[in-house]
């Protein structure tokens, strides 16, 4: 069964039903296009959520250390890939949906204006046809009677007694003349039926079943199509629902890989001074006597207390405050161990921040370069604004770098320089004042233990990931080379040889 056979006669229902068939196909590209938009919108306010809380800066940088920090990143990160994931859904759909289906759509219309307009010329062929026949059939019908009417005209002339012999054989010629020219007209006009009897029954047999069953074709092949699109639509999103899941489970991750008491551990590795509790005050009786005036009222606490931050003598305060701006840039203001940390954590982001202007000068030297080859492209004088700002950058912050290496530097020969203060101070004729922020307490010299000074045990796991330091696991058997000396750290000797700083809250001695 098909259109040409069973729809030979329904030219105008296959008109209309091709038609409704090519919206459809129109309505649901527009649809699939509207679905983009919600997808990309979507995407677009994920990735501004993550951005808004993602954190920045070496401050935030310290705090990820803190698991329960991290964990949190991690879902953001997981987030911003799950909205990456979103934005290939709508490219997917805008590209094999809409974008393919859209170029059928358009072969569709046209092919199908084609086959209509065939379908319409057939149709006006033969209706010329027919009226070419009716014409023909007209004029025989009219000749015969003009035929008809001659050949009575003759025999009533012929009867006419009064009618001359020469008027008697002028009619019959007039007879014989009309009655030819009927049969004329006859022949044309069966000649002319002839044809279009069979031009009739190839129109209707032959022609049109072929057009219409060619927009059946054309049908057939959109609904097949469009039934592709809609499988798309299902697909596509499948494609990547792994992804999808996987961004979901590390969500997860990030949330059950959280320890608690590793991030309380973290905290007093990070922020533990070594000092010692203040002492008690110690109680001054009066009743012995009136004391003379000291610089130091008795009734109020002393400024600075044993194993505390000394800094200097009374008299020097107002130098402290006055370079105090100074004290804050260099840490100085913390102890060793810490002001180490925060020196190498200062290094550490401006040497990023080093690389990255870096990378962004290289960046513009070559885009200059091609914009020299390619003057097309761009003009080279329009990135010099750039190219020089970038070098200033980079200046700076090789300044930048060399002043925290320096002062990097100072505070780890800290111990050293306070030593020989120590010295000039016991053999010096004069008096020589401590440097702003140093210990009170100092060991008089470093000198290298070869043997173990004693056994401890691990209990808990530290990875020693910056220089010095070295990993132990929970449980493992150390040897003490060197105590702790005030700031948290430790040397200790592994059993494989290994030597190294780790944090003394993370051993128990061993009697």
């Amino acid at each position: 069964m098909d259109w040409g056979t069973d729809l030979w006669d329904q030219n105008d229902v296959i008109d209309k039903h091709t038609q409704s068939g090519l919206d459809l196909v129109e309505r649901y590209i527009k649809f699939v296009k509207e679905r983009t938009e919600i997808e990309q919108s979507y995407a677009k306010q994920l990735r501004s959520l993550t951005k808004k809380y993602a954190k920045r800066g070496s401050k935030e940088e310290q705090e990820c250390r803190f698991s329960n920090h991290a964990s949190f990143q991690d879902i953001l990160n997981e987030l911003n890939d799950y909205a990456g994931q979103r934005e290939l859904i709508a490219e997917n759909m805008m590209t094999g949906i809409c974008v393919e289906l859209t170029k059928f759509l358009q072969d569709l219309k046209q092919e199908r204006k084609t086959h209509l307009s065939d379908a319409k010329k057939a149709q006006q062929n033969l209706e010329s046809s027919f009226k070419h026949l009716e014409s023909t059939k007209k004029r025989f019908a009219k000749e015969w009677a003009e035929a008809e009417k001659a050949t009575q005209q003759a025999e009533k002339t012929e009867s006419d007694l009064n009618a001359t012999k020469l008027d008697v054989e002028k009619a019959k010629q007039h007879a014989h003349a009309r009655t030819h020219t009927a049969e004329e007209c006859r022949n044309d006009y069966a000649a002319l039926l002839q044809k279009y009897n069979k031009e009739q029954n190839f129109h209707y047999y032959t022609e049109i079943p072929q057009i219409f069953n060619k927009l059946q074709d054309m049908d057939e092949r959109r609904i097949r199509r469009l039934a592709e699109g809609y499988c798309q639509f299902s697909d596509i999103e499948k494609n990547v629902l792994p992804i999808i899941s996987k961004c979901l489970e590390g969500i997860s991750a990030a949330g059950g890989k959280i320890n608690e008491k590793q991030d309380s551990l973290l905290l007093i590795e990070q922020h533990k001074s070594g000092f010692e509790r203040p002492g008690d005050v110690e109680f001054e009786d009066y009743t012995q006597g009136i004391k003379p005036a000291t610089s130091e009222s008795s009734l109020n606490p002393p400024k600075v207390r044993t194993k505390l931050w000394p800094f200097g003598k009374r008299h020097k305060i107002s130098h402290v405050e006055k370079q105090a701006p100074h004290a804050a840039e260099d840490f100085s203001h913390l102890p060793p161990e810490q002001r180490k940390k925060r020196l190498q954590a200062k290094i550490d982001d401006i040497t990023k921040e080093l690389q990255k202007a870096q990378d962004q000068s290289e960046a513009l030297e070559k885009m200059k370069g091609v914009y020299e080859q390619n003057p097309q492209m761009g003009d080279p004088s329009s990135l010099e604004p750039q190219i020089t700002e970038t070098t200033q950058n980079i200046g700076r912050l090789r300044g930048e770098l060399a002043k925290y290496e320096t002062w990097l530097s100072e505070a780890v020969g800290g111990e050293e320089t306070a030593n020989t203060i120590n010295n000039n101070t016991q053999h010096g004729g004069g008096t020589v004042e401590q440097p702003l922020n140093i210990y009170t307490e100092f060991d008089d010299e470093f000198d290298d233990i070869e043997n173990p000074i004693g056994q401890c045990t691990a209990l808990y796991t530290f990875e020693g990931n910056s220089e010095g330091t070295i990993s132990i696991t929970e449980g493992e058997q150390l040897s003490v080379m060197e105590e702790d000396k005030g700031d948290g750290w430790m040397r200790v000797l592994k059993a494989s040889g290994e030597e190294g700083y780790i944090p003394s809250s993370y051993v128990k001695l061993v009697s």
